[in-house]
């Protein structure tokens, strides 16, 4: 049985990501800051029949996130889809010129910095199995930047050029980097972009894998 590790997990795209490849006969691990949050999250995924565990961790602190994979790796089995999603602080959203050089430090560490830690974490165990998936999914700043967040959108494209690279590094190990792109808000009642429907979504892009970077819809003009 391989895992499913979810960074950045929530009660919206996180938990119905998690739901869905549980019940593909996934392990499913979570991880987040808050640990009271985690309990919830796994208790509805107990609920459900699928085995889930929640492991602390904060996305800018690498000590963390690689010591929370490692003992995901050891208590539910070897890590083959790992998804990073978590959502970016407020305060990485300043517009383009109030934003300074130190106010970058943040929203690198936490978009490329983050996902770097992960993938190093993860890779020698994917190497392992022979297979593996990395999901990357980013708002429509990844693509098209936007001078009122400009922290997210120069993280995001660096977390995107980053993950662009390993699709090409990794293709020929039969590991797979994908990147989902949602342009709107993650809503219940969205047409392509509730929770759901992303998560099956992120789904056929482990299964079917194919082109790196897929747009849950078509960016606004």
């Amino acid at each position: 049985m391989t895992t499913f590790a979810l960074i950045g997990a929530g009660p919206g795209l996180g938990l119905a990501a998690a739901r869905r490849f549980g019940s593909a006969g996934h392990h499913v691990a979570l991880l987040a800051r808050n640990a009271d949050h985690l309990d919830t999250l796994t208790g509805e995924l107990d609920a459900d029949g699928i085995l889930a565990r929640g492991y602390t961790a904060d996305v800018l602190d690498p000590a963390s996130l690689t010591a929370a994979l490692r003992a995901t790796a050891e208590e539910l089995g070897p890590i083959e889809v790992l998804q990073f999603s978590p959502v970016p602080r407020a305060d990485f959203m300043k517009p383009v010129l109030d934003t300074t050089s130190a106010d970058l430090d943040d929203p690198l560490a936490f978009s490329l910095k983050g996902p770097v830690t992960c993938v190093h974490a993860v890779l020698p165990g994917m190497r392992e199995l022979g297979r593996g998936t990395l999901l990357f999914v980013n708002g429509g700043s990844a693509v098209r930047p936007n001078p009122n967040v400009a922290g997210t959108s120069i993280a995001f494209a660096a977390e995107s050029a980053y993950a662009a690279m390993l699709h090409d590094a990794l293709t020929p190990e039969n590991i797979h980097a994908a990147q989902l792109i949602v342009p709107g808000a993650i809503r219940p009642d969205a047409k392509h972009s509730s929770p759901a429907k992303l998560a099956e979504r992120l789904y056929a892009m482990h299964t079917e894998r194919g082109d790196f970077r897929h747009y849950a819809e078509p960016m606004p003009a």
